[in-house]
């Protein structure tokens, strides 16, 4: 469903060169900060990949990818959806060691995309993968690293405040994080939908980290839709963050700690995946011969929206919109990029 929340006299508080200079000047901070407080380095990465080669990430298993095909080479490519598994196969090839990680700016296309104030087809995002061993792979190292993804949200935030003075009337990132698993949230709220649960608990916990999304919660429904071969559904999680703006939580990043051989095979027999075992990435993995990894996505026009007070994402981002989206922008004096 369409969330075109468009807050009443809503005005900017930058001008659009002033968001431009912000959104570079934060970006380039945060980068820093993650890959500091994470140990990552950062690499290039894809645009694409071999449909061929089982490497793009199915989301929810039912968005289309963009294919195209290459001339002189064999086999159709896509779009990247994510680089989820392109980023453990990667860490492998670099040769990285237990701790060490990388990072990249991913780009791109959604082509399934509800558009809206929050979402559109162009994505934008720093995903990162780091090295673990077989013991960091429980709920309490998953709680460190948010909580250091959180410290450099922080820190880019006070520190675009001194530059652009107007920033200060919006409320500071809170680094008291509520955990919470989607089965708690099931709990609390049996009566909501899934995005009305978030929204009724992230407005009293503007820092939330949801946990163990992907499967099936005693109302016999997942909270969200989780690819079974990317992040383990036990050990996996979103950060939410209370937009003050639009009045609504929303997603900043989604990570997790990666699947190893077990969960790998029970979670593509329990989505019915099982066919995905003889691509040449599941293989590996099921073999033993890719290492013990953690990572996620983390938004960067999200991330601009919540540090820069944005009500539309079409503020921070250049994308192509529907009438919808234009008329509502329009309503509300704001320019789309």
């Amino acid at each position: 469903m369409k969330d075109m929340r468009l807050p009443q006299g809503y005005r900017p508080l930058l001008s659009i060169y002033e968001t431009q200079k912000a959104i570079d000047l934060g970006n380039r901070l945060f980068a820093d900060k993650l890959a500091g407080a994470l140990r990552l380095h950062r690499v290039s990465a894809p645009l694409f990949v071999a449909v061929s080669s089982g490497l793009n990430d199915d989301l929810n298993g039912l968005e289309r990818a963009v294919a195209f095909d290459i001339n002189g080479v064999e086999g159709d490519a896509a779009v990247v959806h994510s680089l989820a598994k392109w980023k453990r196969f990667a860490l492998k090839r670099y040769q990285f060691h237990v701790g060490e990680g990388l990072y990249t700016n991913m780009n791109a296309i959604r082509r399934d995309e509800e558009l809206d104030s929050l979402h559109s087809a162009y994505v934008d995002q720093w995903d990162w993968e780091k090295i673990i061993t077989r013991e960091q792979r429980n709920v309490e190292y998953l709680k460190k690293t948010v909580c250091s993804i959180v410290d450099a949200l922080f820190e880019t935030q006070s520190f675009l405040r001194t530059v652009f003075p107007q920033l200060n009337v919006l409320p500071q990132v809170s680094t008291d994080i509520a955990f919470v698993t989607a089965q708690e949230l099931e709990d609390l709220f049996p009566g909501k939908t899934p995005k009305e649960r978030e929204d009724a608990f992230v407005k009293d916990h503007p820092t939330t980290f949801l946990m163990g999304i992907g499967g099936a919660l005693r109302s016999g429904k997942p909270h969200d839709g989780r690819a079974p071969d990317y992040d383990d559904w036990d050990l996996n999680g979103d950060l939410l963050m209370w937009d003050s703006v639009g009045g609504r939580s929303f997603e900043l990043s989604s990570m997790g700690i990666r699947v190893d051989e077990e969960s790998l095979a029970r979670q593509l027999k329990l989505a019915g995946c099982e066919e995905r075992r003889e691509l040449p990435f599941h293989r590996m993995l099921l073999n033993g011969e890719l290492p013990l990894t953690m990572g996620g996505g983390i938004g960067q026009s999200r991330v601009s929206m919540l540090l820069l007070g944005k009500a539309h994402i079409g503020e921070v981002q250049s994308s192509l919109w529907d009438e919808a989206n234009i008329q509502a922008a329009e309503k509300a004096g704001i320019i789309l990029l």
